[in-house]
């Protein structure tokens, strides 16, 4: 059975950091693509960050800069590195595979990707 499980949300004040992981069971982390999105209440889903066993990442603007993704395939995990947090990139994050070019990640729907139960992330003072 496959599965996507996030952690390392919470509550942080702006300027902080905090670092999500995703650990992955029921597949092998290497053969796909994978990141992550979030969704803030009343906006719509937004790709944050995925990264490809080629090396190939991607990075939302919004992001860039500021987070960083990477995995350990050894773990079947990857983490993302969150820094510099501001209020707006309060949501629920999610983990899920896709596909993920240096200019986009896209989810391809629940019959080709999967998906996790997301962690939220609070930024506020």
């Amino acid at each position: 059975q496959v599965q996507l499980v996030e952690s390392g949300g919470g509550s942080v004040q702006p300027g902080g950091s905090l670092r999500l992981t995703c650990a992955a069971s029921g597949f092998t982390l290497d053969d796909y693509a994978i990141g992550w999105f979030r969704q803030a209440p009343g906006k719509e889903r937004e790709g944050v960050s995925c990264i490809r066993n080629d090396g190939i990442t991607y990075y939302a603007d919004s992001v860039k800069g500021r987070f960083t993704i990477s995995g350990d395939n050894a773990a079947n995990t990857i983490y993302l590195q969150m820094n510099s947090l501001k209020p707006e990139d309060t949501a629920v994050y999610y983990c899920a595979t896709g596909l993920c070019y240096s200019g986009s990640y896209y989810y391809r729907g629940d019959e080709l990707d999967w998906w996790g139960q997301g962690t939220q992330v609070t930024v506020s003072s």
